[in-house]
């Protein structure tokens, strides 16, 4: 039975009173402080384009003629691809995997086959295309497709053998099969298996060249409806070519043969080549090897053909990586590849099947690549691949995106990254270049940067709704790779794998100096230049900041250490530097050298070791200091949580689940060491005594009492105290003394695919660490709780900035403002020496001055406006050259002397207010007039779930608040009114990429990575959202189809070349009949052939309606013509007998009538 708690009733009592008092409205009179410019008709939420990688590819086509590539997944996912800048991303609803491509060349549609047994056409004369019918088969798995070149009819290939023929403009059965029973002979008992190739001849489009799985080869003559020839072999067959004179084609097999028949010798193969088996010496047949999956056959006009093959390796090659063969002439190419191969197809100079191929290229479709070959230049060098599908080379696992950067900066960083590109690429031009781009008004600089899991750090170009990577850096240059795998276990023994992630970044585009948390407690801050330079010793900074958890595992009467807080504490860096008073400041955290103490256990270790060797550093990003967390008495350090930088102050901050430390990177000093319980002094919300709170605690009843709380109540957890202290086990979960502090921390930055965030409210009886209060009147009511609280409270978020550090203050002073996960808002004064060489010289003085307020849930954003409501943007420092030397280090001086660039508010104190801090935790969000920190607006945004991401952006006309919620809301709020403009059920939690990744920005752009290859960007911005048509590019643009190969003289006269079908008056269903009608059902698509006619855009548009147009001028000429036949004949047939009767009645008189 529960026990009954009379604390949590009252408690209760108080929130509720406290709730409906405050929650959405404002707390004080100042409801009309400022006219607010945003409105709800100023949002709209729309997906913009997707960038990257498709994720897991099943099949690929290309349009020869429009020269466009198209990609499906396994996910039902379909991209589109063509010059570079051109791509589009469609889904097909069920979601099934795309099995099958095939383009209606040169006509601007596309048909895929799906897992699900349906098939769809698309309209790609659209700038997003869409499905214009669908068929749905009932009682057969579909296995192959294929649509002859300017033909309407597709021929699809069953699990069961038999071949069904659709005609793609109605998308309707036609009554002609071709049975599997009819196909083989008929003396032949068994089933030859799914249909694994159909084509027709080349020369002969009345013949049908159909491929068994069972090694059974049909030609079909589709008039007579028989075959004509059968060919067999004893191995399975993968897949079949054909020569372009239609006399020849080639079977690849399982045994890693290929087998070349003449289509009129139907006992033995013409020739069986093993391109990769050992020919015995005896004449044996030669070792089987792996199967060869795919073969194409392509000649050439002046040389000998090209064969084409993936697969077919020994296997005693073991672990050599997947290949694709390039076979011409005597000679053979194998070219490996580095992940396995899904798909190839040879790019030619003509559409038409019975001409000289010519190929010049090979695109390669592998898992998780895109791979185009030059088959023009010896060596079959890659061409240079202008897509950015390079996003997941290394897992993301975290990023940044900024609107409307500074101008000179995407210029910048495009400067130094086109030093690193390969070499050795193709001279020629990319082939993929179909389609055109879009006219988009948007001209605003965008960069995206992504964190990943190797070290490496990429700018990207993200302007304009296009993608293209500008630069990488890479940070695992900075530490030494230990060869000993011992001593590496040792050194990076809190993650698993990956020690070099990166977790965090902060960057500054003005300045351009970045700051990177790795996964491994360590921070490197990086200044940029445009010169080489070599740096002889990395600096290094080692910190202790470590909070006590080894007296929880002692009796308390032990008494051996003590909390932080309490002063003259062992783990204290300096004797000054815990202390929230103004002699704080001081010395530096001298780097230790001891790697063990005297009894064993690790202590003021860091996880990475430095290089000590001089460091090449290339044009670009170059390290200027290194910041690592130590262990302390054995524990490992904790992950770093929250990351902030201002170039104009000097100044990082960072902090984890035990405190925060500030670090000036001018002077080289950790200016500030505290726990997290030191920054509320004297204010401390939760009554803690100036000593240590463990010395007096009672381990029993008190923990008791916490673990039935966070069993009796659900409550609705954040992956934020999740992510900040998963790895600190305080209590077991039975409430007794808690297990040793986890050494492992799991990097809750991997981006897996199956990795889904837990269950919003945790079953009863869960771990006690994740509990989260409802209330703060609960947790000022019980001393109990508050002392579980103050030993896992963490540091979740900073904010540079100029404003009042205290309450009732007359100036505004540098300031850094910091948010805990348990919604505290603190205030950390800033005492800077004056700009130039005084700054190098004199102490930065940091001084802790109390809290500004506190939220429900953890602190995710905070923000300043004026008393206008104009946004207050943190002081920075413009960017000059570090290296500069002669009149360049003039300059350089020049610029360093310069007063940073900051805002400062209104300087009339007459206004009731001068500032606005606006804050947002995972629940609520709140604006607080300074500087007498009243607040005067609070909104709850969510109650049953929380909030990802929270971001205060710029767009045109005003600012607003953004959110990202785990239900997958998301919501703006007015500034400062925080009244709700837009609320969008748009994306669930699904995994914890999404969490990790979701950034809002300036204009109304957001982006997240959908996937673990893919970005997708979306837009909350109605302006956005109307101009989004004229952005996209055009996939489809007018093109004539090439003239057919012309037959030749004696050809021609003597009955050679190519034979052409009426496949009209074949398959037409005044000849075969009608299907079975429960063998597929016909789906029309949302638009229909009117919607197609209709939905076409720009100057395409016009030109599809005018051919339209002209199709129907042409019909209804067409019908006159025939019309006038008709009259022509009767008047023939009324002359002729006319003349009969004349002849009839010459010679009679007029008595014989």
């Amino acid at each position: 039975m529960k026990k009954f708690n009379i604390r949590k009733v009252l408690d209760g009592l108080k929130e509720q009173a406290s709730s409906s008092a405050s929650s959405g409205q404002s707390c004080t009179q100042e409801n009309n402080l400022m006219q607010e410019t945003l409105q709800s008709e100023n949002f709209q939420l729309c997906k913009t384009v997707r960038h990257g990688f498709p994720y897991q590819p099943s099949s690929m086509a290309h349009d020869p003629v429009q020269k466009i590539l198209a990609i499906g997944t396994q996910s039902g996912a379909l991209r589109l691809f063509g010059r570079p800048g051109v791509e589009c991303y469609c889904q097909h609803e069920s979601g099934a995997a795309v099995i099958s491509l095939q383009f209606l060349i040169n006509e601007g549609a596309l048909v895929s086959a799906l897992a699900d047994d349906s098939v769809h056409l698309w309209n790609l004369r659209q700038k997003r295309p869409a499905i214009l019918h669908s068929l749905k088969f009932n009682r057969e798995r579909i296995t192959f497709v294929h649509l002859p070149f300017q033909s309407k009819w597709l021929y699809i290939g069953t699990e069961k053998g038999n071949i069904h023929i659709v005609n793609v403009e109605s998308f309707t059965l036609s009554g002609y099969v071709i049975m599997w029973n009819k196909a083989i002979e008929l003396s032949s008992k068994a089933h030859p298996g799914p249909v694994v190739h159909i084509s027709d001849n080349p020369m002969d489009e009345g013949k049908l060249i159909i491929g068994y799985e069972s090694g059974i080869v049909v030609l079909w003559d589709l008039k007579s409806k028989k075959a004509d020839y059968r060919y067999t072999y004893d191995e399975a067959i993968h897949s079949v070519a054909w020569h372009h004179e239609g006399k020849q084609f080639i079977c690849s097999h399982s045994d890693g043969t290929l087998t070349i028949w003449n289509i009129k010798g139907q006992g033995k193969p013409f020739q069986t080549i093993t391109p990769h088996g050992k020919q015995p010496k005896d004449g044996k047949k030669p070792e089987p090897c792996k199967p060869i999956l795919k073969v194409e056959y392509k000649t050439t006009r002046l040389g000998d053909p090209f064969m084409i093959l993936s697969g077919g390796l020994s296997y005693d090659t073991v672990g050599r990586r997947p290949c694709l063969t390039v076979m011409h002439g005597k000679s053979t190419a194998v070219l490996e590849m580095d992940y396995p191969i899904v798909d190839f197809l040879t790019l030619c100079e003509t559409p038409y099947p019975n001409d000289f191929q010519e190929p010049y290229a090979v695109v390669v479709l592998l898992e998780k690549d895109l791979v185009v070959i030059d088959l023009a230049q010896n060596g079959y060098p890659i061409f240079e691949n202008p897509y950015p599908l390079t996003i997941h080379e290394s897992p993301v696992t975290c990023c940044e995106y900024y609107a409307d950067c500074p101008v000179d900066l995407i210029p910048a960083l495009y400067s130094v990254g086109s030093r690193q590109k390969r070499q050795g690429y193709s001279k020629k031009e990319w082939p993929i270049s179909g389609g055109n781009w879009g006219l988009g008004t948007q001209s605003y600089p965008e960069i995206i940067i992504t964190g990943h899991a190797d070290g490496t750090v990429k700018f990207w170009d993200a302007s304009a709704i296009m993608l293209q990577v500008l630069y990488k850096l890479k940070t695992a240059k900075v530490f030494e790779k230990s060869r000993n795998n011992k001593e590496e276990k040792q050194n990076t023994e809190i993650v698993d794998e990956d020690p070099f992630a990166i977790q965090i970044m902060a960057w500054c585009p003005e300045s351009r100096m970045l700051c990177v948390a790795g996964v491994s407690a360590n921070l490197i801050i990086y200044r940029f230049s445009k010169q080489e330079i070599t740096t002889e010793v990395v600096q290094l900074l080692e910190v202790r900041l470590q909070y006590e958890v080894n007296d929880m595992e002692s009796p308390p009467e032990g008494g051996g250490g003590g909390d932080r807080g309490g002063g003259g504490d062992r783990d204290l860096p300096t004797p000054g530097a815990a202390s929230p008073s103004p002699q704080t400041t001081g010395p530096p955290t001298h780097p230790s050298t001891s790697s063990n103490s005297s009894d064993g256990v690790r202590d003021n270790v860091p996880c990475l070791k430095v290089r000590s060797t001089p460091l090449k550093q290339s044009p670009g990003y170059q390290v200027e200091l290194v910041v690592q967390l130590v262990w302390v008495s054995g524990e490992p350090p904790q992950q770093i949580t929250s990351l902030a930088l201002n170039s104009s102050y000097g100044l990082i901050v960072f902090g984890n689940s035990n405190g925060l430390a500030v670090v000036d990177y001018l002077q080289k000093t950790v200016l500030l060491n505290l726990g997290t319980v030191e920054l509320y002094g004297s204010n401390d919300p939760y009554q803690r005594q100036p000593r240590s709170p463990r010395k007096t605690r009672q381990p029993s009843g008190g923990l008791c009492d916490i673990n039935e709380g966070s069993a009796s109540e659900d409550r609705c957890k954040s992956p934020t105290s999740v992510l900040a202290l998963n790895h600190q086990q305080f209590y077991n979960g039975s409430g007794g003394r808690g297990a040793k502090m986890s050494r492992k921390l799991s990097l809750p930055t991997e981006l897996k695919p199956d990795l889904v965030l837990l269950s919003v409210c945790p079953p009863r009886g869960a771990n006690p660490l994740d509990h989260r209060d409802n209330s703060f009147s609960r947790s000022r009511s019980s001393s109990v709780t508050s002392i579980d609280k103050e030993a896992r409270e963490a540091i979740t978020s900073f904010h540079f900035c100029e404003t009042f550090a205290r309450k009732g203050d007359s100036t505004i002073t540098p300031c850094l403002y910091v948010g805990t996960s348990l919604g505290t808002v603190l205030a950390v004064a800033l005492n800077l020496p004056p700009v130039g060489e005084q700054r190098l010289l004199q102490p930065v003085i940091v001084l802790p001055c109390g809290t500004l307020g506190r939220l429900k849930g953890s602190i995710l954003r905070m923000a300043f406006l004026d008393n206008t409501g104009t946004f207050l943007p943190p002081a920075f420092e413009l960017w000059y050259e570090p290296n500069a030397v002669g009149a360049d280090s003039e300059e350089r001086d020049k610029a360093r002397k310069r007063r940073p660039v900051s805002v400062s508010p209104s300087t009339s104190q007459e206004l009731q207010e001068s500032q606005y801090a606006v804050v947002c935790s995972e629940k609520q969000a709140k604006v607080i007039a300074l500087p007498s920190q009243n607040c005067i607006f609070k909104h709850s945004i969510t109650e049953t779930s929380f909030v990802l991401r929270a971001d205060v952006v710029q767009m045109n006309i005003g600012n607003c608040v953004a959110c990202f919620c785990a239900n997958g809301h998301i919501m703006t709020l007015s500034l400062p009114g925080l009244r709700p403009l837009l609320d969008v059920n748009y994306l669930p939690l699904t995994d914890m990429r999404i969490a990790r990744t979701f950034c809002f920005t300036n204009l109304g752009q957001a982006m997240y990575l959908t996937s673990p290859t893919e970005i997708q960007r979306i837009t909350y911005s109605q302006e956005t959202c109307e101009n989004l048509q004229e952005m996209l590019g055009e996939l489809f643009t007018p093109v004539e189809t090439p003239e057919a190969p012309n037959r030749g003289f004696f050809k021609g006269l003597f009955g050679g070349g190519a034979t052409s079908l009426d496949r009209e008056e074949l398959f037409g269903e005044t000849q075969a009949g009608k299907a079975s009608r429960g063998l597929a059902q016909h789906i029309p698509g949302p638009q229909g052939l009117e919607g197609m006619k209709g939905a076409a855009s720009g100057v395409v548009a016009d030109l599809a309606r005018a051919r339209i147009a002209l199709d129907e001028r042409g019909q209804k000429l067409g019908e006159l013509d025939e019309r006038t036949a008709a009259m022509l004949a009767s008047a023939d047939s009324f002359g002729k007998h006319a003349h009969d009767m004349m002849l009839k009645c010459k010679d009679k008189k007029w008595y014989q009538f």
